[in-house]
């Protein structure tokens, strides 16, 4: 798989990502908080091809929230990346996701929320989160543009584990 294709699968990891970062104040009942794994079947990437496999682990840190993901790209290569958000629409560093050196995360309600994903301060990819009623399906909307300039769309399905 080419660079480009794993950094494609990666900005829709990051999306979802993203929508974890969105999520209400870090606490046990924080909806975000918890292990999330890649529903494949729900998802659409384009453009594609999806990661083989995405974990996403959302962990309170302080008053805000660490998002770690864990996927493995189409191409079988590893990608681990992720940051820590006070979800406040400030800037954090991304770490080892060579598309993105920031985000910058807002809360709309306790379910839902936005990460602006920036190379060299620069918006590339925008992405809504939603968690569902029950807490167990979070949906990742991603859009923008990869590193190639192809238009990233995804939908990104994750179920709490």
């Amino acid at each position: 798989m080419s660079v480009s294709a794993r950094k494609t699968i990666g900005m829709a990891i990051v999306g979802a990502v993203v929508l974890a970062g969105g999520l209400v104040a870090a606490q046990t009942t924080d909806p975000i908080v918890g292990t999330w794994v890649l529903d494949s079947a729900k998802s659409t990437y384009k453009p594609g091809p999806p990661p083989k496999s995405a974990t996403v682990v959302v962990e309170p840190a302080g008053k805000g929230i660490k998002i770690a993901v864990d996927a493995v790209n189409a191409d079988g290569t590893p990608s681990k990346w992720g940051f820590t958000t006070m979800r406040d629409g400030k800037d954090v560093p991304v770490t080892g996701n060579p598309a993105y050196d920031t985000a910058a995360t807002t809360q709309a309600t306790p379910t839902t929320g936005t990460t602006e994903y920036k190379k060299a301060g620069k918006v590339v990819v925008t992405t809504k989160l939603s968690i569902s009623a029950d807490s167990k399906t979070m949906t990742l909307t991603s859009t923008g543009t990869d590193p190639k300039g192809q238009a990233v769309q995804n939908v990104i399905v994750f179920r709490k584990k």
